[in-house]
C-alpha cells in the first residue's frame, strides 16, 4: 500500500484550515487507498527558518521526524489556507528546512479560504516555491471556499457527496503522479 503524508500547515488559533487535512486523511484511511501520516505544523513547532537542516548542527527529533517521513511516503497532500494572497510561514519553514527530500516527491495542493475563492492566490507563490526545490506538483488542485460552511471541525464535509467525487478526481491524480514516478525510478 502506498504512503502519503498529509500537511496541515496552518498553525492559528481557530485554523479552519486542519478540518480539511483531518478530511483527507480520514477519507485515505476509511478508502483503504493509503497509509496516512499527518504532519501538523503546529505540534511540531519549529523555530523560525535559519538553515536547512543538513546544515544544522543539533538538529530537533521533530526535523529530523520530518525529513525521515517526507522521504518514506510515495507523495504529499499539503493543505494551506491563504493569508494576504499568501501561505503561511510554518509551511514556508517546512518547505525550505528539507531539499532533497521534496526532490521529485508528488505533491497534491488543497488550498483553504474562509472567502469565496478558495484560496486561489496563495497557489502561485506555493507553486513557484515548489518548483524550485525540483518537487513534482501534481496539476489538479483542490480549493476550498468558505471552509467554515464546507466542514465541520472533526473533518466531516457538509456536503459529503459532492466533496468526496471532488477528491476522487484530487486523489486519483496524485495516485497517477505517484504511480508514475516509481515507474521512473524503475527505468
Amino acid at each position: 500500500m502506498q504512503k502519503i503524508a498529509v500537511i496541515s500547515a496552518s498553525v492559528r488559533k481557530g485554523r479552519s484550515s486542519h478540518s480539511v487535512a483531518l478530511y483527507f486523511k480520514n477519507y485515505l484511511l476509511q478508502n483503504q487507498l493509503a497509509e496516512v501520516e499527518l504532519i501538523d505544523l503546529k505540534v511540531l513547532n519549529f523555530p523560525l527558518f535559519e538553515e536547512r537542516l543538513r546544515f544544522i548542527e543539533n538538529p530537533t527529533a521533530e526535523m529530523l521526524q520530518l525529513a525521515k517521513t517526507i522521504t518514506a511516503v510515495d507523495g504529499v497532500i499539503i493543505v494551506t489556507p491563504e493569508y494576504n494572497g499568501g501561505y503561511p510561514a510554518s509551511l514556508k519553514n517546512a518547505i525550505d528546512l528539507l531539499y532533497a527530500e521534496w526532490k521529485r516527491k508528488p505533491i497534491a495542493i488543497a488550498s483553504v479560504s474562509s472567502g469565496p475563492f478558495g484560496a486561489s492566490q496563495v497557489l502561485t507563490s506555493l507553486l513557484f516555491s515548489l518548483w524550485k526545490i525540483g518537487a513534482l506538483t501534481v496539476p489538479t488542485t483542490f480549493q476550498v471556499p468558505n471552509v467554515g460552511a464546507a466542514f465541520l471541525d472533526n473533518g466531516e464535509p457538509t456536503d459529503k457527496e459532492t466533496t468526496n467525487k471532488r477528491t476522487a478526481t484530487f486523489i486519483n491524480e496524485l495516485f497517477y503522479w505517484m504511480n508514475a514516478k516509481k515507474l521512473a525510478d524503475k527505468s
